[in-house]
C-alpha cells in the first residue's frame, strides 16, 4: 500500500512537514490548504519542492460547504471550484476532498446535492481532476458514509465517488461493514485517525484529540480492512488534529506516523488471514501489506542496567544491596558492577565510553537500559527494524559475549536476550562478599514504570505495541498534591511485562519532579514481586532501606473502607505496607522505598487471588508521601 500524511497533521512550516514526510519514508502527502497559505512560494514551487523529495501530492484539501445550497451560492461555489481547481493544477494535485456542507444555507435535498456534486465533477473531470466527497460526522444534512454513496451514486459521474474517514464513522459508532458493499473503484480516498473515547461533542473532539492508528481506542484496522475488501488500492493516508501533535517535532512526529501504519498493515494482514481460513470463505482482492517477524513472546525482565558515576555507584549500590541483591563482581574490562539474586540482575554502569556513560551526562543517575528474555531474540529486533526502531550493539571485547538491543524513544535501551543468556559470563566474582543468607523470597520484576513528558504518551503507546505487542489498559486519573497524574499500563498477555507510563501537565507532582532535571522519559519506579510481603518489608526495614512512612488515617481509613480487623490493619501499619482487593476478592499489598534523589522508587508488591492492577487507590496516598520527604525547593 501507498502511505501517505496530510500535512495538518505534523507542526512547523510546509517546507519542514514535507521534509519530515520524506524522511519518515512517506510516499505522498495531503495538502492542507491553510499550509499553503502560509507557504513563502507559489503552488508551483510547492510542488517542486515535493518532486525533489520524492513525495507525491495525494489531494488537495478542504473544500468546504459546496452542495445543496441555493441556486446563487451554487453559482459563486462553481467559482470558487475553479480557483482552486488552477491551484490543483500548478500541484499537480490529482483529487479534491469535498466535506459535506455544515452551512446553515444548505437542505436536506439528496437530489440536489447528488445534481451540484455531478456539474462539479464535471468541470473537474475538464481538468482531469476527481472530487472524492466525505461525510464529516458533524455535517448539516450528511454524517454518514453510507449516505455519502447514495449521493454519489445518484450524481453517476466517473470523477466523483467516496471518501471514507475512520474518526467519522467511529466516533459516531456507526457500523463500518457495509463499506465492504461500496464498489472499490468509487471509493477514491482513505483518511485514517484514531482516537481515545471520550464524552465530548464529536467536532471538538475531532479538532483536540485524535492521534494516530494504535495510539487510541477506535477500531481502526477493522474500519480499513472492509475498504480493503471492497477492492479499495488507494494511498492510506493519516489526517491528524491535535494540539499535541502541532506542537511536537515534526519529525519525531511523522515517524510515529509511518510506524501506526504498519503496524496497522499488520493487523489487517491478520484479518485478510483469518478471513482467508474460514471455511467456504470467497477469495476478495488480497493487498500487499507488511508482513512482519511474529509479536515477540517475552518471558519476563531479565536485567536493569542503571547509568551511574562514582559520587552515586556507591549510594545506589548500598540501596541495592538493602534490597537483597548481592554484588556479584566486576566486569573484565568495564567500569560496571554487577549484582544478583536469584535469576534477576541489576548491573551499574559507570564506564567512561559507554552509552550508559552518554545517557549519564543527559538524563542523570537513571535506568539506561532494561533487558527482556524472548524466545526468538533475533526475530524482535528484525520486527523492531521493520517498524523503524534504530538496532544497537555496544563494542565488546575478546571472549565477551555480544548483545544487541534497540532504542526507545527517549535513547535508552530494550536489550533482547535468550534463555542461554548468562549475565555473569564477563564478569569477575567477588568472593569477599558473603552470599546472603536473607534475600527476598522469589524476587522478580513485577513492572516497570515510567514517568513522560505528556507530549510523548502517545509515542511510547505505540511504540509498545507495535514493537511488543503489549496492550493498554485503561486509563487512571490520579491526585496528586500538586496536580493530577495520569496513568496507563501497558502488559503482554501472560502479564510477564507490565509498563505502567504516567505523565502529568503539572510541573510540580511526583511524576513532573522526576523529569525536571534532565529531558526525555525515565524509569521512575521499579517494582520486585515476592510471595512474602511481610518478610520482605522487615527484611527492608533491617537492611536500613529508606522506607517510605504512610500516614496513620490512611490506616483508619482502609480499616473502615474495607471492613479489615484490626489485627491485620496492625500488621500493615508496623511496617508501612498498602493495601489493596480487586471485586473478585484479589488482593495487592504493597510496600514502597523513599526515592533516590527524586529520580526513582523502589517497591515490593505481592499478588494473591488473580489481583491484575497496581493499587491505584493508594496512589494518591503514596504521591502525598512521597511529596512530604522531597526537598522543599522542589515543590515551591
Amino acid at each position: 500500500m501507498r502511505r501517505s500524511i496530510a500535512t495538518v497533521s505534523l507542526s512547523g512550516s510546509l517546507q519542514e512537514k514535507l521534509i519530515a514526510a520524506a524522511a519518515a519514508r512517506f510516499d505522498g502527502v495531503e495538502i492542507f490548504e491553510n499550509d499553503l497559505l502560509f507557504f513563502d512560494g507559489n503552488a508551483r514551487e510547492a510542488r517542486l519542492m515535493a518532486e525533489q523529495l520524492g513525495l507525491k501530492i495525494t489531494l488537495f484539501q478542504p473544500f468546504r460547504d459546496f452542495e445543496a445550497v441555493p441556486v446563487d451560492v451554487f453559482r459563486r461555489n462553481l467559482d470558487r471550484a475553479e480557483r482552486k481547481f488552477d491551484l490543483m493544477g500548478e500541484l499537480d494535485a490529482p483529487m479534491m476532498l469535498v466535506c459535506s456542507n455544515i452551512s446553515p444555507l444548505s437542505v436536506d435535498d439528496d437530489e440536489l446535492a447528488a445534481a451540484q456534486l455531478h456539474d462539479l465533477a464535471e468541470r473537474a473531470a475538464a481538468r482531469g481532476i476527481k472530487i472524492a466527497y466525505e461525510a464529516l460526522a458533524w455535517g448539516a444534512h450528511v454524517r454518514t458514509y453510507g449516505h455519502v454513496w447514495k449521493i454519489v451514486q445518484k450524481a453517476g459521474h466517473s470523477h466523483l465517488g467516496v471518501a471514507l474517514d475512520s474518526f467519522h464513522t467511529l466516533a459516531l459508532n456507526d457500523d463500518p461493514k457495509g463499506i465492504a458493499e461500496i464498489p472499490g473503484d468509487k471509493i477514491f480516498f482513505m483518511q485514517l485517525a484514531d482516537a481515545p473515547r471520550l464524552n465530548m461533542d464529536v467536532l471538538s473532539w475531532s479538532r483536540h484529540f485524535r492521534c494516530f492508528p494504535g495510539q487510541g481506542d477506535f477500531d481502526v484496522a477493522g474500519f480499513t480492512a472492509q475498504a480493503i475488501a471492497a477492492g479499495y488500492s488507494g494511498p492510506l493516508s493519516l489526517e491528524i488534529f491535535n494540539d499535541e501533535f502541532r506542537a511536537a517535532s515534526p519529525a519525531r512526529m511523522a515517524k510515529d506516523g509511518m510506524r501506526s501504519l504498519l503496524y496497522l498493515e499488520e493487523q489487517i494482514r491478520g484479518i485478510q488471514t483469518e478471513k482467508a481460513r474460514a471455511p467456504g470463505a470467497p477469495k476478495g482482492p488480497w493487498v500487499d501489506l507488511i508482513d512482519p517477524p511474529p509479536q515477540p513472546n517475552l518471558k519476563g525482565l531479565a536485567f536493569l542496567e542503571f547509568a551511574v558515576d562514582p559520587s552515586t555507584e556507591a549510594e545506589l549500590g548500598q540501596w541495592i544491596e538493602g534490597l537483597g541483591f548481592r554484588r556479584h563482581g566486576r566486569h573484565k574490562t568495564k567500569d560496571v558492577t554487577l549484582y544478583r539474586q536469584g535469576s534477576l540482575s541489576i548491573v551499574l554502569n559507570a564506564e567512561a565510553e559507554s552509552f550508559a556513560h552518554s545517557y549519564y551526562l543527559f538524563h542523570g543517575v537513571s535506568v539506561c537500559a532494561v533487558g527482556l528474555w524472548a524466545d526468538d531474540p533475533e526475530a524482535l529486533l528484525r520486527r523492531a527494524e521493520v517498524f523503524g526502531a534504530q538496532r544497537f550493539e555496544e563494542r565488546v571485547g575478546p571472549d565477551e559475549a555480544p548483545m544487541a538491543g534497540i532504542r526507545s524513544p527517549d535513547g535508552s535501551l530494550v536489550y533482547v536476550v535468550g534463555e542461554n543468556f548468562n549475565p555473569a559470563r564477563d564478569f569477575t566474582r567477588d568472593l569477599a562478599t558473603p552470599a546472603s543468607e536473607t534475600s527476598i523470597s522469589t524476587l522478580e520484576v513485577d513492572h516497570v514504570g515510567q514517568a513522560l513528558p505528556g507530549d510523548q504518551f502517545d509515542t511510547w503507546l505505540l511504540y509498545y505495541r507495535s514493537i511488543f505487542g503489549l496492550q493498554p489498559a485503561e486509563t487512571l486519573v490520579l491526585p496528586d498534591p500538586y496536580g493530577l497524574v495520569k496513568s496507563r499500563a501497558l502488559t503482554n498477555s501472560s502479564r510477564t511485562i507490565r509498563f505502567p507510563l504516567s505523565f502529568s501537565e503539572s510541573n510540580r507532582t511526583v511524576v513532573a519532579r522526576s523529569l525536571t532535571t534532565f529531558s526525555g522519559a525515565g524509569v521512575n519506579q521499579v517494582a520486585f514481586a515476592t510471595d512474602d510481603i511481610f518478610g520482605a518489608a522487615r527484611q527492608l526495614q533491617d537492611r536500613g532501606l529508606k522506607i517510605l512512612p504512610i500516614p496513620e488515617n490512611y490506616y483508619d481509613d482502609l480499616a473502615a473502607r474495607l471492613g479489615l480487623d484490626d489485627n491485620f490493619i496492625s500488621q500493615l501499619r508496623a511496617i508501612n505496607v498498602l493495601y489493596d482487593r480487586d471485586a473478585s476478592g484479589g488482593e495487592f499489598f504493597h510496600v514502597y522505598t523513599q526515592s533516590f534523589q527524586e529520580r526513582f522508587f523502589f517497591e515490593i508488591v505481592q499478588r494473591t487471588g488473580g489481583y491484575d492492577q497496581y493499587g491505584a487507590a493508594n496512589a494518591p496516598v503514596r504521591m502525598a508521601a512521597q511529596a512530604r520527604m522531597a526537598r522543599p525547593s522542589s515543590v515551591d
